[in-house]
């Protein structure tokens, strides 16, 4: 009879201890392939959930940036560079100084390649009579924003003044009964009107802005300015302790005051909360990690224990097996069966059981995570049919022939080295 029909032979007349082999190995096999197919899918439902959230973030973070550019628009410069040696506290009441900065201050701020600060506009602002109506005015001298030493200028945040001309605030051109295009003259000097301002409700409703360079001439500050006005970028809180920091090392002897408003304030509220969204994804994926590494130890330690318990049953069936055989091992030694070919009755033997249960556990092991992970947010089919796959099931049935062998060699080895004398003698 062939070694392969006596095996068969073997398996089906003892059939109650081969399924009990076969459930051993089999539940070792769905144990490993769950746990390995567990941790694949939680990785990956871990990894979507982390990746939409990023996305949410990045999408909300690039949408605030753009909502604070256009706020930034609105609210017009928020920076205001003035002399060092400018009391604040009177400045806040007059909102002008005899102090003056240098023109070229404006372009060498442009060139130092700062990037928080932008649309710089210098400036000369005076109180003043203006002769010819007999009014006291803020006279605002100014020309367009500095765009030197900016890679990519932006749209002006207010229209530069022609030379020539001069533009009224509310109160000046109603009361006085002027129109777009009339002549006017300010301090001996022709102007013509060229835009009138609505009502603001404020001081610019009694000022006059004219080009710098007739404003310089008309109160002698030839290449002097008061001021420098500029916009602060909104890229994060906190900024204005760094950028008085670097304009005063681009500008010297000079202060940067920030002129806050309620949307500035909330400008930075919402760069807060944004800041905050990252720092809490951040913590989301340290969180995620962390559970992902204590699935993984819960997987070290449990699946060793049920590997070497389905061992140990597996060792004590192969025992009793070849104790409850001792007669016919005798028999078979007797008529010619040598040690190799009793070794590998039983090996052979031992890896048929661990195909089969390798190949049982691995469909029973992946079907029951399948049931178990399905629905849970964060995975797609595609997720959850790629745990279907040859390399999970070669890890199964690989490991599952491997238990099976190592568990059956001392018992397949002694009971090859069995000699039919003492078996014969005894029995």
């Amino acid at each position: 009879m062939k070694l392969r029909q006596l095996i068969q032979r073997e398996m089906l007349f003892r059939r109650r201890r081969v399924l009990a082999t076969l459930f051993a190995v089999t539940v070792a096999a769905g144990t490993l392939t769950a746990s390995i197919a567990m941790l694949h899918l939680h990785d990956r439902a871990a990894q979507t959930l982390l990746n939409v959230r990023e996305k949410e973030t990045t999408d909300a973070g690039a949408a605030l940036r753009d909502e604070m550019r256009k706020a930034t628009l609105k609210l017009s410069f928020n920076l205001l560079i003035l002399p060092d040696g400018v009391d604040l506290k009177q400045w806040y009441i007059d909102q002008e100084s005899d102090l003056t900065l240098p023109e070229t201050y404006g372009n060498q701020l442009a060139n130092s390649g700062i990037v928080t600060v932008r649309h710089i506009l210098p400036m000369i602002q005076k109180r003043i009579r203006w002769p010819e109506t007999g009014r006291t005015i803020i006279l605002i001298g100014t020309r367009g924003e500095t765009a030197e030493g900016f890679s990519n200028p932006r749209k002006p945040l207010i229209q530069p003044v022609p030379e020539g001309t001069i533009v009224l605030g509310h109160e000046l051109h109603r009361s006085l009964g002027l129109n777009e295009g009339d002549s006017v003259q300010l301090m001996g000097r022709n102007l013509t009107i060229h835009r009138l301002h609505e009502e603001r409700g404020s001081k610019d409703d009694i000022t006059a802005w004219i080009y710098l360079s007739d404003a310089q001439e008309l109160l002698g500050m030839d290449n002097k300015i008061s001021s420098l006005l500029a916009l602060e970028c909104l890229c994060g809180g906190g900024m204005i302790d760094k950028i008085r920091a670097q304009v005063a090392s681009i500008l010297p002897s000079t202060q940067v005051v920030e002129m806050g408003t309620k949307v500035l304030a909330r400008a930075e509220a919402r760069i807060q909360a944004n800041t905050e969204t990252y720092r809490q994804l951040e913590e989301e994926k340290a969180k995620q990690h962390e559970l992902a590494i204590q699935r993984q130890r819960f997987a070290a330690l449990l699946v060793p224990l049920i590997l070497l318990l389905c061992a140990g049953w597996i060792g004590l069936l192969t025992f009793a097996d070849v104790r409850e055989r001792r007669g016919e091992i005798g028999m078979l030694r007797t008529i010619g069966f040598q040690t190799q070919t009793l070794l590998q009755l039983f090996l052979i033997k031992a890896a048929w059981i661990g195909f089969a249960g390798g190949a049982l556990g691995y469909a029973l092991g992946t079907g029951l995570c399948v049931f178990r992970i399905s629905g849970t947010a964060g995975l797609t089919q595609a997720d959850i049919a790629s745990v279907w796959n040859g390399v999970h099931a070669l890890y199964a049935i690989g490991g599952a022939i491997l238990l099976m062998l190592i568990s059956a060699w001392i018992p397949a080895l002694t009971a090859s080295q069995t000699d039919p004398a003492e078996v014969l003698r005894d029995d």
